[in-house]
């Protein structure tokens, strides 16, 4: 289907999308690399700004002007593009990610209580943001959070309060690679 995805000044970015040094092939952001925002434009980081901690809570960036997905005249090749979403627009969200129950394969072959066998990170609940276009998701929709899975609204939802369910999963290559 089409939608409008409003797009502004400050955006939200998936925090694993950005290394402050990273390998060769990681074509998502970093200081002086450039990627594209997905059908929006392509913009290039220019600074990572830290807590005191050294935690990095920025990233200050610049966009290309002429080259918006659709209308791209910069003739400038990405190899990255991320998704992303509009702060000011962006609505909160929870989001429950669910693994295996047991931490073994059979259970009727498996000695002990059943219960010592249950996996405690069975549920991932986790919070983030998403598009606007969600508060109009129903409990039939099926949706697909890019480079995450495919996700249900939970029967546990209310307008005020957004829960997404992960149904399946998608596979990751620099999850991997940071142990994910």
């Amino acid at each position: 289907g089409m939608r409008e995805v409003p797009f502004s000044r400050e955006v939200y970015i998936e925090r694993e999308d950005f290394m402050e040094n990273p390998p060769k092939k990681f074509f998502r952001l970093a200081v002086g690399q450039i990627v594209r925002l997905k059908s929006a434009y392509i913009i290039r980081c220019d600074e990572a700004i830290k807590d005191e901690a050294g935690n990095i809570i920025e990233l200050r960036c610049s966009y290309l002007e002429n080259s918006k997905s659709g209308n791209d005249t910069s003739g400038i090749n990405v190899k990255g593009t991320l998704h992303w979403v509009s702060v000011s627009e962006a609505l909160p969200i929870e989001i429950r990610q669910y693994d295996r129950l047991f931490k073994v394969e059979d259970l009727a072959a498996a000695e002990g209580d059943f219960k010592d066998h249950i996996n405690p990170n069975s549920l991932e609940v986790i919070t983030g943001y998403a598009e606007p276009s969600l508060k109009e998701a129903t409990v039939d929709t099926k949706i697909q959070f890019v480079r995450k899975g495919y996700f249900c609204l939970d029967t546990d939802a209310t307008p005020d309060k957004l829960i997404f369910n992960r149904t399946v999963g998608l596979k990751d290559t620099w999850g991997k690679v940071a142990g994910k």
